[in-house]
């Protein structure tokens, strides 16, 4: 499944946001050794920017995500999608992934069975281990996106402290593209420990690849207007911040 941009809930940001300066919509510009491989404006007020880099291992992919306040979080899959490690730009919290699981996560045995469960732990920079168990499933239905083919996934997951005790469930549905190798995300319903259910939305509306506008642009275009009238922040920050506040 899609990494929850940490393990992300919607509807608090205002203060996390508030907390990084605002910043000109320039082009992205990935780390040196990087090349950017395309740009997606998602809902929810999100832009995201996927690349590659010579120094990780071959399949690995990163992703950097802006709201209107600038960068916010980063992170890295390997070919099978697992977790590798995530940065939440704005605590400056890190998690990797722990090499030893129960079940990790496969996007081949997603795609060769038609669903994937998995079972594994992450660790942060501050100490806390975190227990991810959940499934992904293809439900065979398809959509084209911006002139990019989809499949439309149905997943659950949910996130446990190193006691055990529950710190959010997430459900809903996501997307893959068999050739980009990764999950995109879609609408999903959340409750963490405190019963807060919230609801989001960060399904793609436009891709950009090489030499197409809107490529490496850095400002969200969808949703932002709404989130500012009612009062909402991305559900990308609102769930990072619901799991910083957990741990």
């Amino acid at each position: 499944m899609k990494l929850p941009a940490a393990i992300l809930t919607p509807a608090a940001l205002l203060a996390l946001s508030g907390a990084l300066p605002a910043q000109a919509a320039t082009p992205y510009t990935p780390p040196s050794g990087c090349e950017l491989k395309m740009t997606i404006q998602n809902r929810g007020c999100i832009v995201s920017q996927h690349y590659i880099c010579s120094s990780d291992a071959p399949g690995d992919q990163r992703v950097s995500y802006f709201t209107n306040e600038g960068e916010v979080y980063t992170s890295r899959i390997d070919v099978e999608t697992r977790w590798m490690e995530s940065t939440n730009l704005v605590t400056g919290l890190t998690d990797v992934l722990e090499p030893e699981a129960k079940d990790h996560a496969s996007f081949r045995k997603l795609l060769k069975r038609g669903e994937d469960d998995f079972d594994f732990w992450t660790r942060s920079n501050n100490g806390e281990r975190l227990h991810h168990v959940g499934k992904d499933i293809l439900t065979g239905e398809t959509v084209t996106i911006d002139n990019v083919p989809l499949e439309i996934t149905e997943f659950n997951l949910t996130t446990y402290s190193q006691s055990g005790d529950v710190l959010i469930e997430r459900s809903g549905k996501q997307y893959i593209n068999r050739e980009h190798g990764r999950f995109y995300g879609g609408v999903e319903h959340s409750r963490d420990w405190t019963g807060a259910a919230q609801e989001s939305n960060d399904t793609p509306v436009t891709f950009a690849f090489p030499g197409e506008p809107g490529f490496g642009a850095t400002k969200p275009e969808y949703d932002c207007e709404m989130q500012m009238v009612d009062g909402r922040a991305p559900g990308l920050i609102n769930r990072l911040k619901a799991l910083s506040d957990a741990t």
